[in-house]
């Protein structure tokens, strides 16, 4: 049994189980302050029975091994939240295996172990909600360096005459920045969830996603991208234009001529649906030793 624990920008949820076949017990917390939210948590798996632990957070998280910070929140926008230690709290607590990785990665990692992914060894799941967040599995492993990729923060082409300064407080007209869902509410003055289908802000998204999808594309190859998240997931318009977008980009080069004529069934949404980040949190409980 593994005990998951997805963070996500809005909330977090625990599960108790093994894969989507044999969920136990699922707990739903909101993402307030770390002392509350974490502690919340900890509530829940009190009562639990269970051999392994996974941590699948929102980041940046610092995962720098055999170092006093590993598993800990770095600097992020989330108030009060820079500094937060979650590994070592969770494996301190609780004295059981535990494995930390960002959401993202762990939702790439359930795809390839459940979903749409299965038997792809080089893939991409990509959140588009409160932030943009990117997991990119790369031979069978999470890609990373130093530090974990924040493709996100990817700065692309824009837009002919979308002139938006974007949203993000780091680098402003990042893909963060350009296609958020905070980003989207200052673009236009409405709730993400209020925009009309019709609204011509739908069209700058398209092509600021169709130029990260470029960028990853080209670098990495992927068999597979999943666009998950709340923008995607109430949009599914958006993987046609998407399509459309980023075919035109690729501009028949190379391989990705091929490539971008496949786009129906290499890019489209999760396999395992909203369910891809609290599975992401029991994949990587999985690679705990």
């Amino acid at each position: 049994m593994i005990a998951g624990l997805e963070l996500g920008g809005t909330k977090c949820v625990a599960l108790l189980g093994d894969g989507p076949n044999r969920i136990i017990e699922r707990v739903g917390v909101p993402t307030t302050t770390p002392e509350e939210t974490v502690g919340a948590l900890e509530q829940a798996l009190d009562g639990w029975q269970f051999d392994r632990i996974g941590i699948a957070s929102f980041g940046p998280i610092d995962l720098t091994p055999n170092t006093a910070a590993y598993g800990s929140i770095a600097g992020t926008t989330k108030p009060g939240w820079s500094g937060t230690a979650l590994h070592a709290r969770f494996a301190g607590r609780y004295g059981k295996p535990c494995a930390i990785e960002t959401d993202v990665v762990g939702a790439a990692l359930a795809e390839g172990q459940w979903g749409a992914a299965q038997g792809m060894a080089d893939h991409i799941y990509i959140t588009i909600g409160t932030g943009v967040g990117i997991g990119a599995v790369v031979n069978g492993r999470p890609a990373g360096g130093v530090a974990h990729g924040e493709a996100g923060h990817m700065r692309i082409k824009r837009a002919t005459g979308d002139d938006f300064a974007g949203w993000c407080h780091f680098h402003g007209d990042c893909v963060e920045g350009l296609v958020s869902g905070p980003a989207l509410a200052l673009r236009t003055g409405i709730k993400g969830a209020d925009i009309p289908h019709d609204h011509p802000v739908w069209d700058h998204a398209a092509h600021d996603i169709a130029m990260l999808l470029h960028n990853l594309v080209i670098t990495l190859a992927p068999e597979r991208i999943a666009l998950g998240g709340g923008i995607p997931s109430a949009r599914p318009e958006l993987f046609p234009m998407i399509r459309v977008k980023l075919a035109e980009s690729l501009a028949g080069y190379g391989m990705f001529g091929r490539y971008a004529s496949e786009l129906d069934t290499r890019l489209g949404p999760p396999g395992l649906g909203d369910m891809a980040g609290p599975l992401g949190a029991i994949a990587v409980g999985m690679t705990a030793a």
